[in-house]
């Protein structure tokens, strides 16, 4: 699949106007409120446009009032342009999209440019002809363009995962019974991991082995998991200590053990069944600092093989990247801005402080609270 290499986004949530270049590699820093869930949002409206389920995300999201940057009143339209890379080639898909009656979105025009050299970042398109008045598949004004280039394009969108782990609750599906047929990927709250490690464990031992290896890093109590199926084909996140043959189901686990094996197991899985666009808010919550930094290294091995985005307030886990890896997200008055590190910025503040430090002395911005 091609590779996001840059994004142009106008009119969205708290983003009045971003321009920002992707790498393999980006790491989203900022204080509450500052705008790093609003981009997180985005990537999850792609999804459910690319699956055709927008105006359903739409009403879920809280309808136009609620993605027009301060409403309809202020903003009459959201835009975008997206620069994908595949090897020397680059595809470019823009949209705009408009409310209708009703609080809803519409699209009111796309563009998309056949594959060409690398170049300049394109400008965003001017747009002329009339309004979409209805509900279009993402790609319908596409469709005098070669069949492949589309397809190429629906998949990359499709393949945008987004994870947050945080529901550890009682209630929430990562303790529950799961249908054992649920298990091609992780779903995003981790709620089939039970099924999600049962087909490894059956399919693929060596990928299996090394997660429960890697999770008794960070749990030494561990043994290995206990994934039988009942009759009715459901299976649960149960578990062996070491030393014991007495099973423990996943509410016995603390909430910080529990999101450490959703990380391992999503950032371990065979590399070939790695998202496209890999997105993770703040995978850091509730973890133990030496099992922030064994996440931290399978971030970095999961990025030679994917493109991966995160979301953090944490100083320590931000210690484990490059100065380049880092985006400094900020509010000014009501707009939330973007922007990258550069390489040698911080060169003098590095002979003395780890990046976390400096984070946290204000220096970059975006100071964490």
């Amino acid at each position: 699949m091609p590779t996001l290499q840059r994004i142009h986004i106008k009119g969205f949530k708290s983003i009045k106007e971003l321009d920002l270049e992707l790498r393999p590699m980006n790491v989203l820093i900022g204080a509450n409120g500052a705008g790093k869930s609003n981009f997180v949002a985005f990537f999850k409206m792609l999804r459910e446009m690319a699956a055709h389920k927008f105006q359903q995300h739409v009403g879920r999201a809280g309808f136009a009032q609620t993605l027009l940057h301060y409403g309809p009143k202020t903003t009459t339209e959201i835009e975008f342009l997206l620069e994908f890379r595949e090897g020397e080639l680059q595809i470019a898909y823009a949209a705009r999209l408009i409310p209708s009656p009703g609080d809803n979105l519409v699209f009111s025009g796309e563009k998309i440019n056949d594959t060409f050299p690398i170049a300049s970042p394109l400008p965003m398109p001017q747009w002329n002809g009339s309004a979409v008045t209805r509900e279009t598949d993402i790609f319908e004004g596409f469709r005098n363009h070669i069949p492949g280039l589309r397809g190429l394009l629906g998949g990359s969108l499709r393949d945008i995962h987004v994870y947050q782990f945080h529901d550890t609750t009682p209630t929430s599906r990562l303790m529950q019974h799961g249908y054992i047929g649920d298990n091609k990927a992780l779903l995003h709250d981790a709620g089939n991991l039970a099924a999600f490690l049962y087909r490894l464990k059956t399919e693929n031992k060596p990928v299996y082995r090394r997660i429960v290896a890697t999770i008794r890093q960070v749990a030494p109590f561990f043994d290995d998991f206990v994934l039988d199926p009942t009759p009715q084909r459901d299976v649960m996140l149960n578990w062996r200590d070491k030393g014991s043959d007495q099973i423990f189901g996943p509410h016995q686990l603390s909430d910080g053990t529990l999101r450490a094996m959703a990380l391992i197991s999503l950032l371990l899985q065979p590399e070939d069944e790695l998202p496209g666009l890999l997105i993770v808010d703040e995978p850091e919550l509730g973890l133990h600092p030496y099992a922030v930094e064994v996440i931290a290294a399978l971030f970095k091995m999961a990025a030679l093989h994917t493109q991966v985005i995160l979301c953090t307030q944490s100083p320590l886990l931000l210690d484990h990247f490059d100065p380049s890896d880092v985006i400094v997200v900020e509010r000014e008055g009501a707009a939330s801005t973007f922007r990258r590190l550069g390489e040698d910025e911080l060169e003098t503040w590095l002979e003395r402080y780890s990046l976390g430090e400096i984070w946290q002395k204000n220096v970059i911005g975006g100071g964490p609270h």
